[in-house]
């Protein structure tokens, strides 16, 4: 453990061609590293063919909507309509929900009112660096971007 961060504090992403190659082994992967107390992510969900059998069937912790959902949530009431069902799916199965590409305020408050765990996106912030990242928590660089959410 040369950083001696807790397992618990790791998450390992799988996109979902992965869960097609060899399936029984990927099972058994992310069955021994969720045994560690890695968590696991299906990452990029509602593209491909997004079976709901593999919620079921692997072991996840979180799912991560895709983007694609993300950016049309306030244009297409279609995509929003996905994303209410994502999350609400996610809330059934006591899974983590996360939702990638968040860009605005707008999307972020859509996602905050639909119950939605965590955002990831460039609203809050590009890509950071370690120490980037260290500054930016202790200055509260992200407060502004959440003013008026409830």
């Amino acid at each position: 453990m040369q950083h001696r961060i807790p397992p618990s504090q790791l998450e390992v992403e799988v996109t979902e061609p992965v869960l097609l190659e060899d399936s029984e082994r990927v099972l058994q992967t992310l069955q021994g590293i969720r045994k560690l107390g890695v968590r696991v992510a299906l990452d990029d969900f509602g593209t491909g063919y997004s079976s709901l059998s593999y919620l079921t069937r692997f072991p996840f912790n979180t799912l991560k909507i895709d983007r694609s959902f993300v950016s049309q949530c306030l244009q297409r009431g279609q995509a929003a309509a996905v994303i209410h069902t994502i999350i609400q799916l996610c809330k059934n199965l006591n899974l983590e929900v996360v939702a990638e590409g968040v860009e605005s305020y707008q999307e972020l408050k859509f996602l905050r009112d639909h119950r939605c765990d965590a955002v990831q996106g460039h609203y809050l912030s590009a890509a950071l660096a370690a120490g980037e990242l260290a500054r930016f928590i202790e200055n509260r660089a992200w407060s502004p971007r959440l003013q008026g959410l409830n």
